[in-house]
């Protein structure tokens, strides 16, 4: 009996060490405006109604700035397009695919039915975590079965990994997920999941077009990243 409970034991550690950090849930709780904003997210679903939600990071959670400056002012374009489509903008800025995890399971989506979810998440895995691709991938796709989960009436909406200008690294690893999760979900490969890869738009003649993102407007400016 003994012999039994520790192979199941040890069995369960090697499943445990088989899962990347970024296909597991991590909670950033400790951080006063992260918990604050979790905490309201939840209150303002329940106000509902919810028929469209985005799930993301900063280049979600962006579309709620109004500026000023000018350049940071999105709420223009989110009024036209999202304005009257009850949608729900669950976009925090920082956040990696475990995050938001942890988020999706502490109830961001739960008890509502939107017609559609838009996920747009893997930006920050390439940043100062420096999560390879191979990780990386599993957990866009541990995020992608867990919306399903928890909203199995909801059609998704994945976007590839935007383009950036940092470095060779994560242009070659954010490629990589991207083919990947093309071959996964392109073309209706998977039910109730659509892919899309806007890449193409924040590109001219092979060269990121680096006036269509905020960065380059900040004092001192950053490197492309938000558009």
């Amino acid at each position: 009996m003994m012999r039994r409970a520790l192979l199941l034991l040890a069995g369960l550690a090697l499943t445990a060490a088989a899962v990347p950090p970024a296909a597991q849930p991590i909670s950033r709780m400790s951080l006063p405006w992260w918990r604050a904003r979790h905490e309201a997210k939840l209150a303002e679903k329940q106000r509902g109604p919810v028929d469209l939600v985005f799930l993301g990071d900063s280049i979600t959670q962006n579309w709620e700035h109004a500026g000023p400056p000018a350049w940071s002012d999105y709420q223009p374009v989110w009024q036209r397009f999202y304005g009257d489509r009850h949608a729900l903008n669950l976009g925090f800025k920082g956040d990696a695919t475990s995050h938001l995890l942890w988020r999706l399971e502490h109830g961001e989506i739960d008890g509502i039915a939107p017609k559609a979810a838009v996920i747009l998440i893997g930006a920050n895995n390439l940043g100062h975590l420096h999560w390879s691709a191979p990780a990386d991938i599993v957990g866009i796709e541990a995020v992608v079965d867990e919306t399903q989960k928890r909203l199995p009436h909801t059609r998704i909406l994945l976007l590839g990994v935007l383009p950036s200008e940092r470095g060779p690294w994560v242009t070659r690893n954010a490629a990589e997920i991207n083919q990947a999760l093309a071959t996964r979900y392109g073309r209706g490969a998977v039910p109730g999941v659509a892919y899309m890869d806007l890449g193409g738009i924040f590109v001219r003649r092979g060269v990121l077009d680096r006036t269509q993102f905020e960065d380059v407007s900040m004092q001192p400016p950053d490197p492309p990243l938000h558009p």
